[in-house]
C-alpha cells in the first residue's frame, strides 16, 4: 500500500515549493487516493509505470513525467516573470506546482498492470480519459476550481476551453515531454 509518507517523499522537492500547506497535504491526499483507487501498491510499481500508453515512452516513468512536467511549467513560468517588463497577468506558483503534481493523477486510474508485466488502458480508462478521472479526485478532495481546471483541461479535453494560466504552462510543459517521444518513435525526430 503506497502511503501518505510515500508520495512526500518521491516529491519532496516540488512539495516543498507549495507554501500553502492545506493545497499541499491534498496533494498528497490525491495522490494517495489514486494509488488505492488504482490498485498500485508500491513506489516501485509507479517507478516502472509508463507515463503513456500512446507511444514508446523509452524507459521514462510516470513519476519522472510527473517532476520533469512540473519543472518544466515552474521554468517556463519563471522565464517568463524574470525577462517581461511586465507580466500581464498572475501566476500562483501554489496552483503551478500542485496542478504539475496532479495533471495525470487520473493515469493511476486510466493504466493497470495486464499480468504480463506490460501494461494495458484499464475499464476506468476507457470509461474516462485521465484528465477526467484526475479532475474528479481532485474536486472529490476539495480543491478549488482553479486548480481542478489545471486537470481537467491540461490535454485535448481543454481545446478551447477557458483555462488558467498554470493550466496553459502545465500544457506546454507536458506536450514538451511527450511529443519528442512520438517523434523519435516515426523517425521524425532530427538529431
Amino acid at each position: 500500500m503506497i502511503t501518505k509518507n510515500d508520495i512526500e517523499k518521491l516529491f519532496f522537492k516540488q512539495l516543498e515549493k507549495i507554501v500553502n500547506q492545506e493545497i499541499k497535504e491534498k496533494v498528497v491526499e490525491i495522490w494517495v487516493k489514486g494509488c488505492e483507487k488504482g490498485n498500485w501498491q508500491s513506489v516501485a510499481e509507479l517507478e516502472k509505470m509508463p507515463f503513456t500508453l500512446l507511444t514508446d515512452t523509452m524507459g521514462v516513468s510516470f513519476i519522472e513525467h510527473t517532476i520533469a512536467v512540473t519543472e518544466g511549467a515552474l521554468a517556463l513560468a519563471e522565464a517568463q516573470t524574470k525577462n517581461y517588463r511586465k507580466l500581464p497577468y498572475t501566476i500562483n506558483t501554489d496552483r503551478l506546482v500542485a496542478g504539475g503534481l496532479l495533471h495525470d493523477v487520473g493515469k493511476l486510474l486510466e493504466i493497470e498492470k495486464d499480468g504480463s508485466g506490460s501494461y494495458q488502458k484499464s475499464r476506468n480508462g476507457m470509461c474516462a480519459r485521465h484528465p477526467i478521472s484526475g479532475a474528479i479526485l481532485a474536486a472529490e478532495a476539495g480543491l478549488d476550481d482553479e486548480l481542478v481546471n489545471t486537470i481537467a483541461c491540461h490535454a485535448k479535453e481543454g481545446d478551447g476551453r477557458p483555462q488558467v494560466i498554470e493550466t496553459v504552462l502545465i500544457h506546454q510543459a507536458d506536450f514538451a515531454t511527450f511529443n519528442p517521444l512520438v517523434m523519435l518513435s516515426k523517425s521524425q525526430l532530427i538529431q
